[in-house]
């Protein structure tokens, strides 16, 4: 039985370190780690750890914030840790899944951890709003006539849509925009 450890942050400019004190102290043999958001599932430490897990060992996590970012996530997770006999421990709410109170607070935490990540995305609306009424958000810059021009060119000698994005360097999708907007009956 082996207490493996996971930690998570969303993004480069945060720090790892604290995290993995934490499992470090708290007896973890292996940790895995990802800098990645937690509604990414191809994270790659994350991936790792899931093959490294054997039965009776132990998930350690800071909090379940880190590995989970639904309630339906966190479910699916410690279901299948449970087929796999592995428990899962969470260090800052002192919950572990062997108990079935453990099991019913580490629910009730994942809808509140779900609950202010909804909450935090309809401040993040608000505020996208409230800039856009301010004439601050305008979203991205229109293609210009020029590269409108050459990709009505281009797709005139037959390139294909990739690689006509590729040779000027914008999206896909802006090639299609323009290309309905400037040939709807081609498309």
């Amino acid at each position: 039985m082996s207490k493996i450890g996971y930690a998570r942050v969303s993004t480069a400019d945060q720090s790892l370190d604290i995290q993995i004190q934490k499992l470090t102290d708290a007896g973890c043999t292996k940790i895995f780690s990802d800098t990645a958001t937690g509604s990414n599932t191809k994270r790659n430490g994350f991936i790792e750890l899931n093959k490294y897990l054997r039965a009776g060992d132990t998930l350690v996590i800071t909090r379940i914030d880190r590995i989970a970012r639904s309630v339906l996530d966190l479910q699916n997770l410690v279901i299948s840790l449970r087929e796999n006999d592995i428990q899962l421990s969470a260090l800052e709410q002192s919950i572990t899944t062997d108990t079935a109170s453990g099991k019913a607070f580490l629910d009730m935490l994942a809808v509140f951890a779900e609950f202010e990540l909804n909450i935090r995305r309809e401040r993040q609306i608000e505020g996208i709003n409230a800039a856009k009424a301010a004439g601050k958000y305008k979203g991205r810059k229109p293609l210009s006539n020029k590269i409108k021009e050459e990709i009505d060119s281009l797709y005139l000698k037959h390139y294909s849509i990739s690689a006509i994005a590729r040779e000027l360097k914008v999206s896909r999708n802006s090639v299609y925009k323009t290309l309905r907007a400037q040939q709807p009956t081609k498309l």
